[in-house]
């Protein structure tokens, strides 16, 4: 079974080099740091042999073997055969989906979504819940429900939780109700652009906005690899801005709430069912509103931080996000609306998840911390 955190002090041969003088670390930390390195090269572009492996991580090749071993010992890297075109065959190396898994969680309004994630960051099981008062004993259902099916409980690395931000939870008694497994909380916007930065778009030059609409409409922010945080961690709250000639509070016309006005009680249940909308009258309305309004706060934002890609998700279907966003591309030439156009503003498209991916990111939370390289500290 892995042993997911850095362990006992190694040998020097576990060790690719000495830690540098200046740097603060101690050689368990450099060999952690090296052992994370690689896995998350080969999770990026492998299957990939150690010359390829060690290219892309910069470590060598004689540190690499033992740090291979190790990984496959735990069971998170296996290796097989590759035949070349002389025919001489090359051990390559990729990971184990098998060896490890997380609980991420996204915790909202409408209820309780968890999603069971293995180490290749597929989801291999999703289960809704309803809401509850008593959240710990909620997520404490969730994981075991998950786990139990087919996880055994060494190789479960701990639960991430996403949080709409409405929500005050008890970290205490979450984290007395999953003992021993680890927490990691966070904000939805957050896990929502970690989803995209591993699994989605990648790590696109000038960053990612990845906007949410659900009851709030809330942005998440990836910058050099990095979330955004702001101050006191409010960066990205939208749904306050004044937006519209009217100049109203953006979450009054774009979130779900205001839709939900719009629509019949048919209407509501096939929004509340997730599946496709149909764009009737009252939709198209809605549309039109939300799309100017939307497009102030995405001009004032994105004027100052250039991301390279505007990312729309969150609890709308798919079919209506495109609408709405072929509504902004509307909006954005509509010279006697805006007569200052914004030709370096980037191309705007849906989220590449169903709901943003907030579960989805939130599973990869105890990946950062116990295996992969942690994203920069969020600044």
């Amino acid at each position: 079974m892995p042993s997911f955190r850095a362990g006992p002090p190694r040998q020097p041969s576990d060790r690719d080099s000495s830690p540098p003088r200046g740097t603060g670390r101690t050689p368990v930390q450099v060999a952690d740091h090296n052992l994370r390195v690689t896995l998350e090269a080969i999770r990026r572009d492998g299957p990939l042999t150690r010359l390829e492996l060690a290219r892309r991580s910069g470590l060598t090749v004689p540190g690499l073997t033992n740090i291979l071993r190790r990984l496959g010992n735990d069971g998170l890297v296996c290796a097989s055969q590759r035949h070349g075109r002389g025919g001489q065959p090359t051990i390559e190396f990729a990971l184990c989906p098998d060896g490890a898994f997380a609980v991420g969680v996204r915790v909202h309004r409408a209820g309780i979504e968890a999603v069971l994630v293995d180490l290749e960051g597929q989801v291999r099981d999703r289960l809704l819940l309803d809401a509850t008062a008593d959240l710990p004993a909620a997520v404490r259902h969730a994981v075991d429900a998950l786990r139990d099916k087919t996880v055994p409980s060494p190789r479960l690395a701990g639960v991430g939780l996403a949080l709409d931000g409405a929500t005050v939870p008890d970290a205490e008694a979450l984290r007395a109700a999953l003992a021993p497994l680890p927490l990691h909380l966070e904000r939805d916007c957050v896990t929502a652009v970690l989803a995209e930065r591993m699994l989605g778009v990648g790590l696109v030059e000038g960053g990612v906005m990845l906007i949410i609409l659900d009851d709030t409409v809330r942005a998440g922010f990836l910058l050099q690899g990095a979330p955004f945080a702001g101050v006191h961690r409010r960066a990205g709250s939208l749904g306050a801005m004044r937006t519209g000639a009217d100049r109203v509070p953006l979450d009054s016309v774009a979130g779900l709430a205001a839709l939900r006005r719009r629509l019949t009680p048919d209407e509501q249940a096939a929004l509340s069912a997730g599946g496709p909308l149909p764009v009737t009258p009252a939709v198209e309305s809605w549309i039109e509103d939300t799309a100017g309004h939307l497009f102030d706060a995405i001009v004032a934002t994105a004027g100052f931080m250039a991301p390279g890609v505007i990312l729309i998700g969150g609890d709308l279907p798919r079919n209506v996000v495109e609408a709405l966003i072929a509504q902004m591309a509307i909006e954005r030439g509509h010279s006697t609306i805006r007569p200052h156009q914004s030709p370096w503003m980037s191309s705007i498209r849906p989220a590449s998840f169903e709901a943003a991916g907030i579960a989805l990111g939130a599973a990869l939370l105890p990946f950062f911390d116990l295996l992969l390289p942690p994203p920069v500290p969020a600044v």
